[in-house]
């Protein structure tokens, strides 16, 4: 028979998992483009994320600040920031997340990185049990890489709270509930895209797979 410390390390249920697609940001370093709907093997970013985030959890959520009828055909439900005009970056977004979430925890990733592992929630999960911690985050190459996060829903409270305050930096908010980390050695899953010429090395790397 199991135990109870066993059962906790058994893993978290895809099904208790609510998957969260960041596409709210200004893109200012595109031009002002709306990363999530740029363009790759003729697909856009946020849905390349979400089919790798799919299989991973339950419900399916994109946080968006505009074109929110362009997103809402991606087959997710839309959320806003509370301030949608003021982009106040990924904390705002997950925020939006957890109030919409209705599943125990929630796994956030943004839209321009749509080779994110495949096993991420799982390793997230499994990380953040073993710590007995409300969040867990990825570390890839020794790096942090906060927006790539699973978080307990009663985390909004907090979150909340840090916002109002004015605070805006992702790992200053999850130094303050605590959180594991879970390592990644993956070349590449957690490439992003912040300017134009790194969605062209994507575009030329994806179509040399």
């Amino acid at each position: 028979m199991s135990t109870p410390a066993a059962d906790a390390l058994s893993g978290i249920d895809a099904r208790r998992i609510t998957g969260l697609v960041l596409a709210g940001g200004r893109g200012s370093r595109m031009g002002g483009a709306d990363k999530g709907l740029l363009l790759l093997d003729g697909q856009a970013l946020a849905r390349h994320v979400l089919r790798r985030l799919a299989p991973q959890v339950g419900p399916l959520l994109i946080s968006a600040n505009r074109h929110a009828d362009a997103y809402a055909g991606f087959g997710a439900e839309v959320v806003a920031d509370d301030d949608p005009g003021a982009y106040a970056g990924p904390l705002a977004g997950i925020a939006a997340g957890l109030r919409a979430c209705g599943t125990e925890w929630l796994l956030s990733a943004p839209c321009d990185a749509p080779f994110l592992p495949p096993d991420l929630a799982r390793r997230l999960g499994d990380a953040a049990l073993a710590c007995d911690r409300p969040a867990a985050i990825a570390l890839a190459a020794g790096r942090r890489q906060p927006v790539f996060a699973l978080l307990r829903r009663e985390l909004l409270e907090s979150l909340s709270g840090f916002l109002r305050g004015g605070g805006r930096k992702v790992e200053t908010w999850l130094a303050q509930v605590g959180f594991a980390e879970a390592a990644f050695d993956e070349p590449g899953c957690f490439d992003n895209i912040n300017l134009p010429e790194q969605l062209e090395a994507l575009r030329t790397r994806s179509g040399n797979d």
